[in-house]
């Protein structure tokens, strides 16, 4: 007999772009709570789910964490596919183990369709291998771009938002669609809380976050992006679905293959992470329940956050 489904829980989701400072403001709220006795954090980043994926992911160490606990780091191999259906299951179970402790879960990260499966109405259709395998295919041999032709006369709207380089949301949005008939955009539901949750997120302007992103992968290929890289690959990296493509970690892959210089990739890492913020600002920005923080007349934005949280 299979347990129950976790009761929905009320949850502080701290949300937004990259390089935006989510992960600082999630441990400053939790010490505000009472600290590591009172509060623990889910991660929400797809790309922190993979173990030995650190530099490259900004991923807090432990000592970094200030001995909050934190839960969905490092449960996958990179040669795994990271699978939102399967995280929505195990992120609330986390939410209510967390409620259940009598402490506050923090939802922290910036995947935003993770967010959004653990917190909102969001079902995910079952997936078939020949069809799957069959739309790689394609992608492989006319390229995904035709792909991505074919799902914009089907489904506009997912097509709009699905990079046409993006060859995994592609397949995706397409099996979906021949396995269910209905438009991927259709299950995307609207802004509905299944899980009770107030949700924040930092606002930065473009050329301060610009700055910061730029700094972030010059300090990554200092820190050893390039070592982790290359022993990720030897761990399986690039056979890997989903990790192989992660910013940073594809230009460092080029470095390792002599394609790249380390200089060229820090410009091709700051400029994929660029482009990543701004996917992920229009993603977040679509939600109207999100209150965005920016430190002003204000105040600062942790003073913010708590005042908003009533704290």
């Amino acid at each position: 007999m299979q347990d129950p489904d976790p009761q929905p829980v009320p949850v502080v989701a701290v949300v937004g772009t990259t390089a935006s400072g989510k992960s600082a403001l999630g441990l400053d709220i939790a010490e505000a709570v009472g600290g590591p006795g009172a509060a623990e954090i889910v991660n929400a980043d797809a790309m922190q789910l993979y173990r030995g994926m650190d530099i490259g992911t900004a991923k807090l160490s432990v000592a970094e964490r200030r001995g909050v606990v934190h839960h969905q780091l490092d449960v996958l191999d990179v040669r795994e596919e990271a699978n939102v259906a399967a995280y929505q299951v195990a992120a609330r179970a986390d939410l209510a183990a967390v409620h259940g402790r009598g402490r506050l879960p923090l939802l922290v990260g910036g995947s935003g369709l993770y967010v959004r499966a653990v917190l909102d109405h969001l079902d995910f259709p079952g997936t078939d291998p020949a069809v799957r395998a069959a739309l790689e295919e394609r992608a492989a041999t006319e390229g995904t771009w035709r792909l991505h032709e074919e799902l914009t006369r089907a489904d506009p709207d997912a097509a709009a938002r699905i990079d046409p380089r993006n060859t995994r949301r592609v397949v995706r949005a397409l099996e979906v669609l021949t396995l269910t008939g209905v438009r991927f955009s259709a299950r995307m539901p609207e802004h509905t809380y299944a899980v009770p949750a107030v949700q924040l997120a930092v606002a930065v302007s473009r050329p301060e976050l610009d700055a910061r992103i730029a700094a972030r992968a010059a300090a990554m290929m200092r820190a050893g992006l390039v070592e982790e890289t290359e022993a990720l690959l030897g761990r399986g990296l690039a056979q890997g679905v989903t990790a192989r493509r992660a910013v940073g970690y594809a230009q460092a892959a080029d470095v390792v293959a002599g394609r790249l210089t380390r200089e060229e990739a820090t410009d091709a890492i700051a400029l994929a992470t660029r482009q990543l913020a701004r996917r992920q600002e229009k993603w977040f920005r679509r939600d109207p329940r999100i209150t965005w923080l920016t430190a002003g007349d204000g105040g600062t934005v942790r003073e913010q956050a708590l005042r908003t949280l009533g704290l």
